[in-house]
């Protein structure tokens, strides 16, 4: 999974250290795995902040909670400490974050995400734009938003139930909805006016 090296360990008992709280540990998640805006992040983890389904990784010097969706996109990641002449700075290095992983357990955002990413998206991109899931809502429906070229596209009423929504719903059964958020009045960038 994610390797800390000790330099970084180092670094991170430190940090804790300085937050005067018994039991603080960090937590590790990436938002957005699987796609082009994964972000790794290490945050302050207080008693009680960890989530139930996280994986717990003892140090010596502190503990890791590591996000259960998270973990198959932190295979080969390294967190690394390099001191340098302003004092030093932490790595987050995590190959794998971007790059979509569907199985039989995966969530209806994942596969949403990666039908977006994979399928969509390439399309859009010859327009100029974009479609991002913004969140999944009632446990089956997708809420979407649409950006570049596509916001304020006249077009976007065709693009979103023939193709976005068919495609969606065709390929994760469990969607029963497809809502787009996007504020379709700012028109600067569309693609078709």
């Amino acid at each position: 999974m994610i390797n800390i090296t000790d330099s970084a360990q180092e670094y991170l008992a430190e940090l804790l250290k300085k937050q005067d709280c018994e039991g603080i540990a960090v937590r590790i998640f990436i938002l957005d795995a699987g796609t082009p805006k994964a972000e790794t992040c290490i945050s302050f983890c207080r008693p009680g902040e960890s989530q139930e389904s996280d994986e717990l990784k003892p140090y010596p010097a502190f503990n890791a909670y590591i996000e259960q969706r998270s973990i198959p996109y932190l295979k080969d990641a390294v967190v690394d400490y390099a001191k340098d002449a302003m004092g030093g700075q932490l790595t987050i290095k995590a190959p794998n974050s971007r790059l979509p992983q569907i199985d039989a357990d995966s969530t209806i955002a994942d596969r949403v995400n990666y039908v977006l990413y994979n399928e969509i998206n390439p399309s859009l991109a010859a327009h100029g734009g974009m479609v991002t899931l913004e969140e999944i809502f009632e446990d089956s429906v997708a809420v979407l938003k649409f950006g570049g070229g596509c916001q304020g596209c006249g077009m976007v009423d065709l693009t979103l139930k023939e193709g976005v929504e068919k495609t969606l719903l065709e390929q994760i059964p469990q969607l029963t909805e497809v809502r787009d958020i996007t504020d379709h009045t700012k028109r600067d960038n569309a693609y078709f006016k």
